[in-house]
């Protein structure tokens, strides 16, 4: 991860090897936080395989609090998703 931008509360994040899987899914965990005005992404160019994930907050906050709550929550709901795959797996072999 590579940030740019000289002001703590807008800053754009540049994520390698990613694509709209991650772009999309974090910029929608992202803005559930009330204190950010703005995020959004953009990938360059297709044959790049890198997005620029811009994040702008209200206030003081930093912007990368609100990136890495974001993760972090992303990764908690895939942890649930995995979870509940897991286990309806499990009863549907037993039932075998």
């Amino acid at each position: 991860i590579q940030v740019d931008g000289t002001d703590g509360n807008c800053v754009t994040f540049v994520l390698h090897d990613e694509d709209h899987t991650l772009g999309n899914s974090l910029r929608y965990m992202v803005m559930k936080n009330p204190d950010v005005e703005f995020c959004g992404y953009c990938i360059t160019h297709p044959s790049e395989s890198k997005i620029n994930f811009r994040i702008q907050t209200r206030g003081a906050l930093p912007a990368v609090e609100p990136f890495r709550k974001g993760l972090n929550d992303l990764m908690g709901v895939c942890q649930h998703v995995l979870n509940t795959f897991e286990r309806s797996m499990k009863e549907f072999r037993a039932q075998k």
